[in-house]
Formats: C-alpha cells, structure tokens, sequence
C-alpha cells in the first residue's frame, strides 16, 4: 500500500487523540541501551522509524515486546558494538546510537547516517563535541568507527543548537565520568522529554528546556516507565488541513505548552482557537489570511517539520506570503508538485519562497520524496478539487501512525492501496 487517494474540498470535523512523539520517542529508545533493566515505553508511536529502530535494539539483543498502549525493552550488557547493517544507514536518528552504546560500549562502529533528502544534515557537530569527551573518532569507507578509554565530562559548546548533536552528548554524558556542560543546547520539547526518561532511569541533570544542560555523569541508570509526549508536528498538521478544508476540530491530549508560535500563525491565518488544558479546538475561517513573512527556526521558533504543510495551505490564502526556510536547505521539493497542483509558488532563493494564494487547486498525480513534504501533499489534496493520488506513502509513514484513518475520522475521503 504506497498510494494514497483523496476526494479533496471536504471541510473537517470531529476529535482525535494524537500520537505519540516520532522526535521524542527515537532518542528515548536509543537511551534505553543505557541500562540492562526492563524500560516500558507508553504512547510509543507505531510508525515505520519507530519499528526500525526497535528492529535495530533487537538486533542489539535487548528484548522487546509490545504491550497495551506502550512496548517493553530490556537490554543487555555490551563491550563493543559493530551495527554494519544496511538499515542503519538508511535512518537519520540511527546516529543517537553514537552517544548510547558509547555510554556502555568502548568502541562503536556504524554507517553514516542517511535517510532524508531535505538538506546534508552533517554529523560534524556531533563528532567534534563526542571527541572533548575524550572519544576517539574516525571515518573511514563511509563508516564512523568511534572508541573510548573511558568518556571524561567536558564542558562543550554547540556552534548550533543542533537537536541531535544535544541528544547524542546527553546520551553520552550520563555515563561520562564527572560533569559535562552543553552550551548552546537545543530547546526542544523533544529534548526535554529525553531529558525527563534519563532523569527518571536515575541521572541528575539540571537546565533542560534552556541553552546550557548541566549532567551529572556516571550515576547508575535502572529501568523505567515513561510516557512520550504527543506529537507537535501531527497536531499542526492535522490543523493546517482543517485550515485548507475548513470546518473544525477539536485534539485532544495537544502538547500546547510546545506550539505557542505555530498557534500564533494560525491566528494570522484567521484561524478561531480555544485552548484548555490539553485540548486544543479550531475553527477555520471562511478565507484564510496571508502570512506576510515567517522563518523556521529552532524552538521556539516556528518549526521546519511543519514549513510544508503550512506552505501548502498558504496555497488557498487570499494575498500573497512569503516564507523562509532556515534550518534545512532543501525544504522546498514539494513545490513543483504543489505548482502541478495549481500553485502559484515563486523560489526568490532556494530557501525562500512567494506564495501567491489561488481559489483553487486540483487534484493531480503527485509523489512524495520525504516525511514532511508527503504531508504536506496530502494537505493539498484535502484542500483541492477532485481526487488526487499520492504515490510514496511510506515515507508519510515515517511519522504518521496512520494518517488516513485519523483523517477520515474527521470526515476526510481519504484511503490507500
């Protein structure tokens, strides 16, 4: 089943109880290599990155079991670890298992990391802060092969709040032998969260949610239960294709602490908001307002992961907007199907585009080439005229647990084969 097909111009309405955080709970599973203690992981999404990278702890020998709302990990001990295996490559997060088997390993070996076509993504941030923890690392034949004596804790500042590299050090640095200093951390919500399961397998850190994370390292980590947060990205996406179909919904269990910027552009957009405790209501408006100017940015700015779906629904505005792109320089793929589709999009530069709204678009062919650009296709579709087909469902599937069940509940003719 890698298509799918959606009779578009259907306005949305309904509730739905979001999924589990694909960003959250990738670090949170590399981090249950820390300990040979059973860690029972709860909300944990079923999506294709998550049942990858399980694959890959299996492959490890930790044990791993699905159960109720939640999956059930118990690790093993290990002295050095080659993960030479095909599928890591592929995954972009399969470079958390730097900082986790580092913290129970002495030496690690794995490919470079891939699977995204949105930007380059270097690792060199996270190489060049692992190597002050007193690890050695090499590349060689497209293979990081990573060794320590013993990590050492550091004081270590970001040249950018990478939320990866911040991840991989606090992986490592709960092991690490005193304390280490991150500086120019990431802010992310999905950095707390893995903050907040270290803390609760028994490690001490202090500043998560600020610029500076302070660890205390080599404290003994034992299993634990956690619950992940649910998924910002999935909430606004589902939002923006209220906004382009009209019509309302209400989310239930929405991470509203984490979205105060998106929120703030849906006001712009025209969109009616009523926000009470972890629910999140919206009712779209009859015309959608123009953006006039927005960048991505790291949180808590407006997030890159939903700079397509928005560009889509900016579609449909009445007047023009204009967005910029900063944190990935190939965001804009999905523009010549969205043009395909009708758009009036115009590149200034390859990271920043004019979007001038039309009445309509159509359905069409279109194919999607990555997670947030697949989204944001389905988006459009919802929004057109007549059926559209979307051929590369499984990398929608990379973040949504499923998609088109959770739209039709909200009255969306959407399916796939």
């Amino acid at each position: 089943m890698d298509k799918i097909y959606v009779h578009g111009r259907i306005p949305l309405r309904g509730q739905l109880t979001l999924q589990g955080s694909k960003n959250a709970a990738l670090p949170i599973l590399a981090a249950t290599l820390l300990t040979e203690e059973t860690c029972v992981i709860h909300n944990c999404p079923k999506i294709v990155d998550v049942h990858q990278m399980l694959h890959l702890l299996g492959r490890l020998g930790c044990e791993i079991r699905w159960e109720n709302d939640g999956v059930r990990i118990t690790g093993r001990t290990c002295e050095g670890e080659s993960m030479l295996y095909p599928e890591v490559g592929q995954m972009r997060c399969s470079i958390l298992f730097l900082g986790a088997l580092l913290g129970s390993s002495k030496r690690v070996e794995l490919p470079y990391p891939g699977g995204c076509v949105i930007g380059k993504r270097p690792v060199d941030i996270h190489i060049d802060a692992l190597s002050k923890m007193n690890v050695d690392i090499s590349c060689k034949d497209d293979t990081l092969i990573a060794q320590t004596k013993g990590m050492i804790g550091e004081r270590i500042f970001l040249p950018f709040p990478s939320v990866g590299a911040t991840e991989n050090l606090m992986l490592a640095a709960v092991k690490a032998l005193g304390k280490t200093q991150i500086e120019g951390a990431a802010r992310e919500p999905e950095v707390v969260a893995l903050g907040q399961f270290l803390k609760a397998m028994g490690a001490r850190i202090r500043g998560l949610g600020s610029s500076t994370i302070e660890i205390e390292g080599g404290m003994p980590l034992h299993g634990a239960e956690f619950v992940v947060p649910a998924d910002r990205i999935v909430a606004g996406t589902y939002m923006l294709a209220c906004m382009s179909t009209g019509g309302n919904i209400l989310l239930n269990e929405a991470p509203i602490e984490d979205m105060g910027s998106f929120f703030h552009v849906i006001r712009e957009m025209g969109g009616s908001l009523q926000i009470e405790q972890q629910q999140v209501y919206l009712q779209a408006p009859k015309e959608i307002s123009p953006v006039l100017y927005l960048k991505t940015e790291v949180h808590p700015g407006f997030p890159t992961d939903l700079q397509s779906p928005l560009l889509s629904t900016l579609c449909l505005a009445k007047g023009e907007s204009c967005i910029q792109e900063n944190i990935f320089e190939q965001r804009f793929h999905v523009v010549p199907w969205l043009t395909q589709m009708g758009a009036k999009i115009e590149l200034l530069t390859p990271n920043l585009a004019r979007v001038i709204g039309v009445e309509m678009l159509k359905g069409a062919q279109v194919k999607a080439s990555e997670l947030r650009g697949g989204a944001a296709l389905v988006v459009a579709a919802l929004g057109a005229k007549g059926e559209t087909v979307i051929e590369g469902k499984k990398f929608i599937d990379r973040g949504y647990a499923n998609i088109c069940k959770d739209l039709r509940d909200l009255g969306a003719r959407i399916y796939s084969v």
